[in-house]
């Protein structure tokens, strides 16, 4: 559970090129507990923060944030005398040492009341429509290929992709017909894809397919990776209903989740509490 606090207070201290300094308006030196955080590592946290445009303030504000609350609890497994024993994550990514240590101070400090079979069904109950299976979609589609990094290549292929668009009526017959000129290889198949599911295809090609009506069809190209597509939704099948043994285990994960989110925010703010901090302020922002 660990990995939902490291996002919340994510601030890896590697250095970020080209970051030197915050605006001089912002910048502002921050002090846990007598302990500095340069202006520069916070220049370089703002990279993993959102802000509105033209107000970096909020960037900023935010990375102090992340860095005050880091440093508060790299402070805290110290002075209980843990030691950071790093695991791998994912291939590849294995958790720095300040990670594996607030990972072993939340380990010991975090205490999470198991999830009642009562929260779970309660949780079900509010609105069981929200549990389906994932839906189904029956997708032609006609592909005039091009590389995207290449301005020439890609509006050359928009051109012809817009022009087998007005042959169009939008009706299957003529769309299986104006399919012999796709570059995709379901051309043979009158540009017939089958039935694709969510993560099927490339997030842009499914972004439009989930806007169209059944029998719909894209009123203008989509460009994807790949090229750009002409995209007709032939069927749609609805996900069903799941019963609740089925979703029962993803219910109870995610108020598990909710519990410990609490849980480590409730600690962090005790932990403010009793802390000496200039320069930053825990409140949400």
């Amino acid at each position: 559970m660990t990995s939902s606090l490291r996002t919340v207070i994510s601030a890896n201290g590697q250095p970020i090129a080209g970051i030197e300094t915050a605006p001089k308006a912002i910048e502002t030196e921050v002090v846990v507990n007598g302990e500095r955080i340069d202006t520069r590592r916070i220049a370089e946290e703002t990279q993993n923060h959102v802000s509105p445009k033209n107000k970096p303030g909020i960037a900023w504000r935010k990375a102090a944030q992340a860095l005050a609350i880091r440093t508060l609890l790299l402070q805290e497994a110290r002075g209980r005398g843990l030691e950071a024993n790093p695991e791998e994550l994912a291939p590849g990514r294995v958790e720095t040492e300040e990670e594996a240590l607030i990972r072993a101070l939340l380990d010991e400090a975090l205490r999470i009341d198991p999830v009642t079979e009562e929260a779970v069904r309660a949780e079900w109950a509010k609105d069981p429509e929200r549990f389906r299976s994932a839906p189904l979609w029956d997708v032609s589609h006609i592909l005039c290929a091009c590389d995207p990094r290449d301005d020439t290549a890609q509006l050359i292929a928009e051109a012809r992709a817009k022009s087998v668009l007005k042959k169009l009526d939008g009706d299957a017959k003529s769309f299986a017909l104006a399919a012999r000129e796709s570059d995709c290889g379901s051309k043979a198949s009158a540009g017939h894809l089958g039935q694709l599911g969510p993560g099927d295809t490339v997030p842009e090609f499914e972004t439009a397919l989930r806007a169209l009506p059944e029998g719909g069809m894209t009123p203008v190209p989509v460009l994807s990776r790949h090229g750009w597509h002409i995209i007709r939704l032939n069927a749609i099948a609805e996900g069903q209903v799941l019963p609740f043994e089925a979703v029962r285990p993803k219910i109870a994960q995610a108020l598990e989740k909710a519990a410990w989110a609490r849980a480590s925010r409730a600690f962090v703010e005790r932990l403010a509490d009793k802390a000496e901090i200039t320069g930053a302020s825990l409140l949400p922002i």
